[in-house]
Formats: structure tokens, C-alpha cells, sequence
């Protein structure tokens, strides 16, 4: 037996349907309870409980008790941006669901991935943060610049001092999975988020285990003035 991490282990907790539904529903970054689980995996509640003390076990899920509740999340960002990469391997193999729903170009445009903005929208602000010259990357390594703190401070009220953590960096790249490729992760992209909707420029579809984030009409205007398309997005105060 080679020596390291067991990757088969993490792939059979992932790769069954129902389980994968589970932690998908998780991605939102809300914790759900058992029952909530059960009906985004389309299983009944004693099988839950049997994939859920799996996932547990695994380490890739953690219960929390409120009250009389029982509710589950995802250890960490990690398990979100392994989850965000398989799906992206999946579209890019071919393997898609087929049926889809109204929900589903909403899902592409703008989405939460665990604490983050993901889809074509979180694609295009790190594009845009890249040619402002906010970050500075190469390859997946990213960094923020001098000129980029001074922008999340003015622009989005975000202290730079704030984003320091032991266990997680400042930026990270995050495969998208429906752009292919990628939006900004780490600290930052979770402050960000938190700031876009402090300032009420977006909400985060309030049903259980959805995804969708909803930018309002003032919130799209100042997002692409900070983050335009054109990538020399002019900034308005």
C-alpha cells in the first residue's frame, strides 16, 4: 500500500448519488438539517441519517445542535473547492444532468460557492481585478496588491488587516464549474461577498439548498462599474 492521503476514500464518500446531492445542497454554506438533506437527495430519512453519519465520519461534513435541531455543514472551504472541481471535471466530460429548470441560467450567471461569488459574474471580477491590477497571478497563486487594498477598502469597506487566517489564504483560485474557469476564493472573495450583501447589492436566494445569488438593479450598476467587462472598469463614488 502506497503511503499519503487516501484519495479513494474521499472519491466513494463523493461518488454516490444521494451523498453528492448532500453536499452539493451544503455548498450554499448554510447549515440544513437531516430532513432538508433528505429531500434534496430524494431519499428518506433513515437513509439520510445513514449517509450523513458516513459523511461525518469522513470529515467532510459537521454537525451542529440548536435547540431540539440537528444541523449539518461542510468542514470548510476546502471540501467546497473540491466539490466546485468536480463538477467543472463533470461538464467538461460530458457528464450533465438533463433535465434543467428556470433556476438553472440564474445558476450559471451568479452563484454562492460556500462563502464566495462563483459564475460568470465571479469569473469576471477576478478577470477585471486581474487587469485593474488589484491582484497580481500567477498560475493559481494570488496575490493582492497595494493598489488592490486600497480599492477593497474604499470601494468595498473591507479592512485588509481583517483577511489574515491560519488556515486559509487571502486569495485563492477556484475552478468554475460552468465558466471553466476561474473566480476568486480565500478570504478576500468570502469579504467580498459579505460586503456585497452588507451594501444590499446582492441577496442570496433565501430556498434551502439553493445557490442562486440575485444582484438588485442599483447592485448590478456598481458591480460593473467596479468590475466591468472590459476589464478598465471605472469606478464611481
Amino acid at each position: 500500500m502506497k503511503a499519503g492521503p487516501d484519495i479513494a476514500m474521499v472519491a466513494a464518500l463523493v461518488g454516490d448519488p444521494a451523498r453528492a446531492n448532500m453536499l452539493t445542497a451544503l455548498m450554499t454554506g448554510r447549515a440544513l438539517t437531516a430532513s432538508e438533506l433528505a429531500q434534496e437527495a430524494g431519499i428518506t430519512a433513515p437513509t439520510a441519517s445513514s449517509h450523513l453519519s458516513k459523511l461525518e465520519a469522513g470529515g467532510l461534513i459537521e454537525p451542529e445542535k440548536q435547540g431540539r435541531h440537528r444541523y449539518y455543514r461542510l468542514t470548510g472551504p476546502d471540501v467546497a473547492g473540491v466539490l466546485e472541481g468536480l463538477a467543472g471535471l463533470a461538464a467538461r466530460a460530458g457528464h450533465l444532468r438533463v433535465r434543467t429548470g428556470p433556476k438553472e441560467p440564474a445558476l450559471r450567471r451568479a452563484r454562492i460557492c460556500y462563502d464566495h461569488l462563483a459564475g460568470d459574474l465571479g469569473v469576471q471580477m477576478l478577470d477585471s481585478m486581474r487587469a485593474q491590477k488589484l491582484i497580481r497571478q500567477t498560475e493559481r497563486v494570488i496575490e493582492l496588491t497595494t493598489q488592490g487594498s486600497r480599492f477593497v477598502a474604499k470601494e468595498l469597506k473591507i479592512d485588509p488587516a481583517t483577511l489574515t487566517h491560519p488556515r486559509r489564504p487571502v486569495c485563492k483560485a477556484c475552478l468554475d464549474w460552468s465558466e471553466r474557469r476561474h473566480h476568486l476564493a480565500g478570504t478576500l472573495g468570502a469579504a467580498i461577498m459579505t460586503s456585497f450583501t452588507a451594501m444590499k447589492w446582492a441577496a442570496r436566494d433565501p430556498s434551502p439548498g439553493s445557490r442562486v445569488v440575485h444582484f438588485t438593479r442599483s447592485g448590478e450598476k456598481r458591480f460593473e462599474a467596479l468590475f466591468g467587462t472590459t476589464g478598465d472598469a471605472i469606478r464611481k463614488t
